[in-house]
């Protein structure tokens, strides 16, 4: 059951706040991204991967922090 905007909002505050002073940005990343995630209910491995590997414009590679999955339905969602 999708969840209400007054739970959301809720969610939505005490996440900013545990979020408010992080510096560890690399060693956090996948933590925080499936925190924001949770915010709306949602479960991040349904919706997206994190470091998938990309080719850059210039020809060399890289890594993507977060990609959004492309084969995900509204039933895998919610």
């Amino acid at each position: 059951m999708p969840l209400g905007w007054n739970e959301i909002r809720s969610r939505a505050v005490t996440f900013s706040k545990e979020w408010a002073n992080e510096t560890r940005k690399h060693a956090e990343a996948k933590t925080f991204w499936d925190d924001f995630f949770r915010v709306f209910g949602l479960n991040r491995r349904h919706l997206a991967s994190f470091e998938e590997p990309v080719k850059k414009l210039s020809g060399s590679y890289g890594l993507l922090a977060c990609l959004p999955r492309t084969n995900t339905s509204s039933s895998t969602i919610l």
